[in-house]
């Protein structure tokens, strides 16, 4: 009997709540694993039943569970369950720029979301990946080629590149990427 354990925190709780049919669902009946909220841990526990199929289906299921937890659509995690080579990438605004702090923070959050979010949404779009922007964490749910592309403009931007130039550099690298298919 394998299992895992995804915490949740609390600002996660109400969405975790609205969606739990559509997490419960496929988890149970096309994966045939088992899973349950555990109150008092503030745990999901995922664990295989007798009649699970394939022992990875805990691990795709544990992925699927962690990226609806991490901020994404329930309907984008679910691509983790249908496709064998997504995956989430986090990191730290931080990690990218130690010398951030306070009010240089908040403008470059302000930039990676763009006025009324056009700039993660032209992202999302070029590179073919969905973007989460919690506080100064970043989640990218994408392909691996995918990710690394929303990555470095991510970094970009956090540099302090504007977002014109780095639009450029993704029309660029997006028009290369037609071609070659």
């Amino acid at each position: 009997m394998e299992q895992r354990k995804i915490p949740v925190p609390a600002h996660r709780y109400t969405p975790l709540k609205q969606n739990w049919l559509q997490i419960f669902t496929p988890i149970v009946e096309h994966l045939q694993l088992q899973i349950r909220f555990n109150l008092k841990s503030r745990n999901v526990e995922i664990r295989t039943a007798p009649d699970t199929p394939d022992i990875s289906n805990l691990q795709k299921a544990a992925d699927f569970v962690k990226a609806f937890i991490s901020g994404f659509e329930v309907e984008d995690a679910l691509a983790l369950l249908r496709l064998d080579d997504l995956f989430v990438e986090t990191f730290e605004i931080l990690d990218v720029k130690q010398s951030l702090k306070g009010d240089h923070l908040s403008r470059t959050i302000g930039r990676l979301a763009g006025k009324g979010g056009r700039t993660k949404f032209t992202i999302e779009n070029v590179t073919k990946t969905r973007i989460v922007l919690a506080d100064s964490k970043i989640h990218i749910l994408g392909s691996y080629q995918n990710i690394q592309l929303a990555r470095r403009a991510i970094c970009n931007l956090i540099l302090g590149s504007p977002p014109s130039k780095v639009y450029g550099q993704l029309r660029n690298i997006a028009s290369r990427i037609s071609e070659r298919l």
